[in-house]
């Protein structure tokens, strides 16, 4: 039986992992790596991918860049979300405020220091990556448009940092970003319907607090209708993308399914089951990159 004393390390780790959102960062890592094995880098051997140092130094910088934003993020809204999310809230507090703050400078110290591993560009990249991260949970995410636009594009960051490394400028990698920053633009915006208590009540001007329910129903109708153009873009015959033309014909149907539901929802059970049913289109496409070439790893070993 554990002790009282090993016990509260499991909790602070627990919290921790709550904190930095443990789940989202291992997801991320994947998807980085699938990202570069079958669509940044399709022609290198899965082995050279697989092994090569400098894209392992910055998939790591990134998660720690990226944990360190969810430190910083959690630190500034402590009181918003007491209201929001009061059981996950009683998790994350097993660790101090300031015992978050030194290791959100930790981990952005070690985000740098493994960037200058590969270039100084790498460095000013991350130093950049890192102020925007800081810069949003203190002052941009409280400002409606403002914060939803910023948000999504530090979304989709990390993998403009393995685009960049590649140098693969091909238009399938745009219009694949295109469509994850749709969705992700859509599932910040169901957030904020989501978390509109805290946020009126902490003076967040987010779209729900400033223009109303009604109006980001709306915009969010008006972004699920765009998700449509990178979809027929990407299931014509215009790019190889295998069998993953499946699962855009299945996002499309769940975002239907959502944008039905959407309308219906007043509560913030309702808009926390809309937000998970995001969360789970962006996971199941993650792994869904593995249908565009289901023999690589059989023909690109050697």
């Amino acid at each position: 039986m554990l002790s009282r004393k090993n016990k509260l390390v499991l909790l602070k780790l627990a919290s921790l992992f709550s904190v930095v959102r443990g789940y989202n960062i291992l997801i991320l890592f994947i998807a980085q790596y699938l990202a570069s094995i079958y669509i940044l880098a399709p022609e290198k051997p899965l082995r050279e991918v697989l092994f090569d140092v400098n894209l392992f130094v910055l998939v790591i910088a990134c998660t720690f860049a990226i944990a360190s934003g969810y430190l910083i993020n959690n630190f500034y809204d402590a009181e918003k979300d007491l209201i929001n999310r009061p059981h996950k809230t009683l998790l994350d507090n097993y660790i101090s405020q300031k015992t978050k703050l030194a290791i959100y400078f930790i981990l952005n110290f070690l985000s740098v220091i493994l960037a200058s591993y590969v270039s100084f560009k790498a460095v000013i990249f991350f130093s950049l990556f890192i102020f925007f991260l800081w810069l949003y949970s203190h002052k941009l995410k409280k400002y409606p448009f403002i914060g939803t636009l910023v948000a999504s594009i530090l979304a989709i960051t990390p993998f403009f940092a393995v685009f960049v490394y590649y140098h693969n400028f091909d238009m399938v990698i745009f219009v694949h970003a295109t469509f994850l920053f749709l969705i992700i633009s859509i599932r910040e915006l169901t957030k904020d319907l989501e978390n509109l208590k805290g946020d009126l009540t902490q003076d967040y001007h987010t779209i729900p607090v400033v223009y109303g329910v009604k109006v980001s129903k709306v915009i969010l109708s008006l972004l699920v209708a765009l998700t449509l153009i990178p979809t027929l873009i990407l299931i014509s015959n215009k790019f190889e993308i295998g069998y993953m033309h499946y699962y855009f014909l299945l996002s499309f149907i769940l975002m239907i399914i959502f944008l039905f539901f959407l309308w219906k929802s007043s509560s913030k059970l309702q808009y926390t089951l809309l937000h998970n049913l995001l969360k789970l289109i962006i996971v199941i496409g993650v792994f869904s990159i593995l249908l565009i070439d289901i023999d690589v790893v059989l023909n690109r070993v050697l």
